[in-house]
C-alpha cells in the first residue's frame, strides 16, 4: 500500500488538540502511569529516525546541509507517516536525535492528538558521550539542556535518553560514570527551571559481559539514578520462545528492579520477515508484571533492513511484510496493569533504591564480568568557570586550523607542568577541576601555568605564537570569583604541582613563529565559550588522549 507524500490527513486538525488536556506519563517506583487516569502505561513503541537515504525524494532535505533529519521537526515527514504509525497500533516513538533550532509544534501536536507519547535521546551525532573517549564537559551539557528546553513544552514527552549503549563490553565501563553524572545533572536542570518532572533515563546494550553491572549501577548511590531503564534487546529470533529466546532469565534478573524496564529496541532481524512473535509475550502475564514494554526497532527500512516501511523515489510509503507482523502484535497486545491506587496500597511493590549497593570489581565473581567504573562521578560542568579563565589567565590559545597542531601543543604544555586539573578517569573516579572546560581554555591554563611557573615577562607568552597570545585583560581582573581561580592557578605552580623530572615524557619543543600577535577581537555578539564552542569538536577529547601519552 503506497500514500502520496503529502498526506491525506486533514492538516487542520492537529492544532484541534489542546495539549493541555494531554496527560503526561508519570514514574510510580517501578511502573508508568498516566498522569491523570491512573492507569498502568506500557509503550507499544517504534523507533522513528528517517536518513537523507530514505527521504533522497526530498530536495530541500537532501540540500539544506544539515548532519541529521528531525522527524519532529519536519512536518512533510510526520504526517506523511503519521496515518501509518496509527495504523501499527503504537503509542510511543523513539527518536535519536533532536534539532533544538527548529519548530516542533506541527509534529508534537500531531502526535497527541494520536494517543502518541515520544522518547528522545538527548544527543546528536557531534555531541555525545564517546565510549572509547568519555567526557561529560560543557558542549554536552549545553547539547543535552538545550533539547530539555525545547521540547519540555510538549506534555506528551515521555522521557529522555542521556545515552545509548555508551558501554558495549567490558573495555569501556569506564564510560558509565559519564553518563551517569549527565542524568544527575540534567535532572537537576528540570528542576531548577521548574519544568515538568520529566523522567531521564538510559539505554542499555545486552551485552552478557557488562548487562547485569551497568543495571545495577544506574539504580544505586540514591539522588544520581536513572528514572527508568531501557534495554536494546534482540535475543528473541523468528518463532523463538520465553525459554529458549534468553527472555525467562532477563524477566528473573529484572524482578526486583526499582525503577521501570522496558525494551529500547528489540526486533532480532535474522529472520525474515519478522513475525515479531516475541510482542504477545512481552506484554503476556508471565513478562508484564516486570517490563513495561518496548520499542520495535525501526520504521524506515534501510540497508540493515530492520524497516517496517520503505520511502521510495516519490515519497511514498510502502508497507513492509515486518509492518503488517508488528501491526497484528500490537493489535492484539492487552497487557493486564495495576492501578497506580492498587500499586501504592501494596508496600512491598516499592523497593528503596538507598539501600542498592554499587557495582565493583571485587563485588563482581564471574571473570567473564570485569566492572572498572567507579561510584564518583565527573563534576557539573560550570560555564562561569570556565569563562574565568579566559579572564584571568595571561596566555590565550585561538582555535586551531589541524586537531595534530592542538595535539602537539598539549603534548608539550604538559610534559612541562603537571595536567592532572583537566584530565579524567572513570575508573578511579578521579576528574581535574577544570576538565570539563573547553579544550582552548584548558590549553590556555597549562600554557598559563609555564608563564607562571618560568616568569616570563609580562605581555610575552611561552610558546608565542598565531595561536596563542597574551590576556592584557588579565591584569584588570574585578570578579571575585575570577580572581579565586587566579589565586588558586598561581598556587598550582608551588612545590609539587610541576612533575619530577623523571616523570616528565621528553617531548620536542612545537614547531612554532614567534610573532607579535594581537589578540582577536571579541565576538560581541556571543560569549566567549560560544566563540570557541564552533573551533571544532573534533579536537574536544585531544585533551584525554595525551594522558595515555604523557603520564
Amino acid at each position: 500500500m503506497a500514500v502520496s507524500a503529502i498526506s491525506s490527513l486533514n492538516q487542520n486538525s492537529v492544532f484541534d488538540i489542546n495539549l493541555k488536556n494531554v496527560a503526561p506519563i508519570e514514574i510510580v517506583g517501578r511502573k508508568f502511569y498516566n498522569s491523570k487516569t491512573g492507569e498502568q502505561f506500557f509503550s507499544k513503541g517504534v523507533a522513528y529516525q528517517p536518513t537523507i537515504t530514505s527521504e533522497s525524494w526530498n530536495t530541500k532535505i537532501v540540500n539544506s546541509g544539515d548532519k541529521f533529519i528531525d522527524p519532529l521537526a519536519e512536518p512533510s515527514i510526520c504526517l506523511r507517516d503519521l496515518p501509518y504509525l496509527e495504523k501499527l497500533n503504537i503509542n510511543t516513538l523513539r527518536v535519536y536525535s533532536i534539532d533544538t533550532k527548529k519548530n516542533h509544534d506541527v509534529c508534537m501536536e500531531a502526535l497527541a492528538n494520536s494517543g502518541i507519547y515520544v522518547l528522545i535521546d538527548l544527543p546528536e551525532p557531534d555531541y555525545s558521550i564517546r565510549r572509547n573517549q568519555p567526557s561529560w564537559d560543557i558542549p554536552i551539557f549545553e547539547r543535552y539542556t538545550s533539547v530539555v528546553d525545547v521540547m519540555q513544552k510538549y506534555p506528551n514527552v515521555l522521557g529522555f535518553f542521556a545515552g545509548n549503549e555508551v558501554t558495549n563490553d567490558r573495555t569501556n565501563t569506564n564510560a558509565a560514570p559519564f553518563v551517569k553524572a549527565a542524568i544527575r545533572d540534567v535532572k537537576h536542570y528540570i528542576w531548577m527551571q521548574d519544568y515538568r518532572e520529566i523522567p531521564v533515563g538510559y539505554s542499555s546494550s545486552d551485552d552478557v559481559s557488562t548487562r547485569d553491572s551497568l543495571a545495577r549501577y544506574f539504580v544505586c548511590g540514591g539522588e544520581d539514578v536513572a528514572d527508568f531503564y531501557g534495554i536494546n534487546m534482540y535475543e528473541w529470533c523468528g518463532n523463538s520462545s520465553y525459554e529458549l529466546s534468553g527472555y525467562k532469565e532477563r524477566t528473573a534478573e529484572f524482578a526486583n528492579y526499582p525503577i521501570p524496564v522496558f525494551f529500547s529496541e528489540f526486533g532480532c532481524n535474522s529472520v525474515r520477515p519478522r513475525p515479531f512473535t516475541e510482542v504477545n509475550t512481552l506484554f503476556g502475564p508471565t513478562m508484564s508484571p516486570v517490563w513495561s514494554g518496548g520499542v520495535a526497532y525501526m520504521y524506515f527500512d534501510e540497508e540493515n533492513e530492520y524497516g517496517l516501511a520503505k520511502i521510495d523515489q516519490n515519497g511514498s510509503v510502502h508497507e513492509l511484510e515486518d509492518f503488517k507482523c508488528l501491526q497484528n502484535a500490537y493489535r492484539e497486545a492487552s497487557p493486564d496493569g495495576i492501578t497506580r491506587e492498587q500499586y501504592l496500597q501494596d508496600s512491598s511493590s516499592l523497593i528503596s533504591i538507598q539501600s542498592l549497593e554499587c557495582p565493583n570489581e571485587m563485588s563482581v565473581t564471574s571473570t567473564h564480568n570485569i566492572w572498572k567504573a567507579s561510584a564518583e562521578l565527573p563534576p557539573t560542568p560550570h560555564a562561569k568557570i570556565c569563562e574565568c579563565l579566559e579572564q584571568v589567565l595571561p596566555c590565550l590559545v585561538s582555535p586551531f586550523t589541524t586537531s595534530w597542531s592542538f595535539q602537539d601543543y598539549f603534548d608539550y604544555a604538559c610534559s612541562q607542568v603537571d595536567c592532572t586539573d583537566i584530565t579524567t578517569d572513570g575508573e578511579k573516579g578521579v576528574y581535574g577541576e577544570f576538565s570539563y572546560c573547553l579544550p582552548e581554555q584548558k590549553l590556555s591554563l597549562e600554557i598559563s601555568k609555564m608563564y607562571h611557573m618560568k616568569n616570563h615577562p609580562t605581555g610575552i607568552c611561552p610558546m608565542n605564537s598565531n595561536n596563542v597570545f597574551y590576556n592584557e585583560e588579565s591584569m584588570n581582573m574585578t570578579d571575585p570569583m575570577c580572581t579565586e581561580i587566579s589565586k588558586k592557578v598561581k598556587a598550582s605552580q608551588n612545590a609539587g604541582s610541576r612533575k619530577k623530572a623523571s616523570s616528565i615524557k621528553k617531548l620536542t619543543r612545537p614547531k612554532f613563529k614567534n610573532v607579535n600577535y594581537t589578540k582577536p577581537p571579541l565576538d560581541t555578539d556571543s560569549g566567549s565559550s560560544v566563540r570557541f564552542k564552533h573551533s571544532g569538536y573534533a579536537i574536544l577529547l585531544i585533551s584525554i588522549i595525551f594522558a595515555t601519552m604523557v603520564f
